[in-house]
């Protein structure tokens, strides 16, 4: 079986979807958790990246840092407010049971 996605969810993203990914055993991080609250993006890239994890995130610096051809495990990004907690969830765990970490490399997936 190919490996599984595992996420990092940044600052802005609401504990409850991390909370939800969990309860399907998903394996996330936030950044509270982290101690990376305030720290830059380039910062948490590096953290996901390091750790082979896909960023959620609300924050468009990440697209334009995805457009320097910066190194990443992947981008999942969704409009602040365009989606309830609920449809978040949902697409993150699709995401997980349909993509593996090779596809989502180097990209950006829009929610």
């Amino acid at each position: 079986m190919p490996g599984r996605i595992k996420f990092h969810l940044d600052e802005n993203v609401s504990n409850a979807v991390a909370a939800g990914l969990r309860r399907r055993d998903i394996d996330v991080t936030t950044t509270a958790e982290q101690n990376l609250i305030g720290a830059s993006e380039q910062d948490q890239i590096r953290f996901a990246s390091m750790q082979e994890r896909v960023i959620f995130t609300h924050d468009d610096d990440f697209l334009k840092l995805h457009q320097t051809n910066i190194v990443h495990a992947g981008i999942v990004y969704c409009h602040q407010g365009s989606r309830s907690i609920g449809e978040m969830f949902k697409t993150l765990a699709m995401i997980w049971e349909c993509v593996t970490p090779e596809e989502i490399t180097g990209k950006v997936e829009f929610i």
